[in-house]
């Protein structure tokens, strides 16, 4: 599974970052970055919620 986001959608609200900390993460610049892009297996169903929850759709998954 691989993760991205849209950095023209996102605004960096930080929810995927407080649901699946070992993927995401704000850079200093409030920038979302991905730190797993290709999600380890134990850290799948966390990112999927993450996906799911993000409030502005900003982020996608390729199983």
């Amino acid at each position: 599974m691989r993760v991205r986001v849209d950095p023209l959608v996102c605004e960096a609200n930080a929810v995927c970052v407080g649901l699946a900390p070992e993927v995401f993460d704000l850079n200093d610049d409030d920038e979302l970055q991905i730190i797993e892009p290709d999600v380890p297996p134990e850290e799948q169903d966390r990112a999927r919620h993450a996906v799911r929850s993000c409030p502005k759709a900003a982020l996608s998954l390729e199983e």
